[in-house]
């Protein structure tokens, strides 16, 4: 049965769900799931977690996420991207050095009202269903952190190409409208391809088409444990230690307190753990059953 994770760089006009579902196809496995939803227009770092690495997901969400962006002045959009209806266009005549700066701005924790084509739901409604039927509705702002973003390149007059690094819950479409709102003359994403996410980069990933022609493409799975592999490992050295484990149970053990890998005494990943005064716990399991 195939189980880990699986890097895929999401191909352009692709749902993250259309790549699950050819997944699932390709490695005859049910349980697929993905970490950090891209929308069609977006290419790059999407993981998925295949088998009992499903059980990982949930961690993946906490992780920052790296992008290139493109951000084109002068034109606002109801999607606040090019896939959208235009709703204004405006003369633009900042300049490069006026992007430099209205950038200081957004840098840090910062507040972001999350557009109406998003899956943010709204009294039980999504809200890009509500803005399917022409309706808008008022949106709370939330807290983001934008830790990096950087200016990279200008292409033409009115477009550019921004490296953002940014926490969970960012709208990376959104803070290009809202820098072109910053700016006087409103801004649109043209492009976007995510670099990094849940700490995989794109040199990481693997297309479909690699997938589909791989002989083996189970082979392509990374174990669930390298997701992890920023907690010390822990291997248990006795078969009772790792049927308590196994069973749920609480396990005795000197060492510092943290969170750990633990492995069974033959080398196999059992869980994520975490040991406080000598008493480990797990905080979830990955052995099959």
């Amino acid at each position: 049965m195939a189980n880990g994770i699986l890097i895929i760089d999401k191909p352009t006009d692709w749902t993250s769900h259309d790549v699950v579902a050819k997944l699932r196809g390709i490695l005859h496995e049910k349980r697929i799931g993905h970490a950090g939803t891209l929308d069609p227009m977006a290419t790059g770092v999407l993981p998925v977690f295949v088998g009992r690495a499903t059980r990982a997901v949930e961690f993946a969400a906490e992780r920052e996420k790296e992008y290139l962006a493109g951000l084109r002045l002068g034109q606002v959009t109801d999607t606040q991207d090019v896939t959208g209806s235009t709703l204004s266009t405006a003369p633009v005549s900042v300049t490069r050095e006026d992007v430099e700066k209205i950038l200081a701005q957004f840098r840090g924790d910062i507040q972001q009202i999350p557009p109406m084509y998003s899956a943010i739901k709204k009294e039980g409604k999504k809200l890009y269903e509500l803005a399917r039927r022409g309706q808008e509705v008022e949106r709370q702002p939330r807290p983001i952190t934008i830790y990096e973003l950087e200016l990279l390149d200008q292409l033409s007059p009115t477009d550019y190409t921004l490296r953002v690094k940014c926490s969970k819950g960012t709208y990376v479409r959104t803070l290009c409208h809202d820098i072109g709102q910053a700016l006087g003359c409103g801004g649109t994403l043209f492009s976007l391809r995510r670099t990094q996410s849940a700490g995989f980069a794109l040199d990481q990933a693997v297309t479909l088409e690699q997938v589909q022609a791989a002989a083996d493409p189970a082979a392509l799975l990374l174990p669930v444990d390298a997701y992890f592999a920023g907690h010390p490992a822990l291997t248990l050295t006795s078969q009772r230690a790792e049927k308590k484990v196994r069973n749920g149970n609480t396990l005795s053990l000197e060492a510092p307190d943290g969170v750990y890998r633990v492995y069974g005494p033959a080398g196999d990943f059992l869980a994520l753990s975490r040991l406080t005064q000598g008493v480990l716990t797990t905080i979830k399991s990955f052995f099959e059953v």
